[in-house]
This record gives C-alpha cells, structure tokens and sequence, in this order.
C-alpha cells in the first residue's frame, strides 16, 4: 500500500529544506516507510514527536525510520 503523504508532514518538509532535500533523494519505498510510522501514531503528541523525527533522520542521513520494524501494510513485493 501507498500512502499519501499527509498535510502535517509535508509542511514540516517544506519548512525544513535540508529535510526536503533527503525526502526528495530516498526511495519511494523509504518514503512510504516514513509516512506509515507517522500515520501509525495513535496520539497527537506522538505523531507530533514522529513528524519532528523523521526531519531530524532525514538530516542525519538515515534512510528509513529508526526503530521501525516497517509498514504493516506492505505486501510480499514490496509495494
């Protein structure tokens, strides 16, 4: 599964250009990976906390969410 990428997260991006510049250069598979952790979030705070994360990974060159054993809505190949 895809997903699409939410208005809190995308403006954190935008507002963050070296954070955008490493969204822009990691796979879509890695981006996916990102979104779900955030999406995956039950509360506020902690989607809140996943979305400054992400900035601060992307910045420090990790590719996919620390700690994150991946997207439970991925298939066998991948997608």
């Amino acid at each position: 599964m895809v997903h699409k990428l939410p208005t809190d997260l995308r403006e954190a991006l935008v507002a963050d250009a070296a954070a955008l510049a490493a969204w822009k250069d990691i796979t879509p598979l890695a981006r996916n990976e990102f979104i779900c952790w955030v999406e995956d979030a039950k509360q506020k705070a902690t989607r809140s906390r996943r979305i400054r994360r992400t900035r601060e990974e992307l910045e420090e060159g990790k590719r996919r969410p620390c700690c994150w054993p991946g997207c439970k809505h991925r298939d066998r190949t991948g997608s």
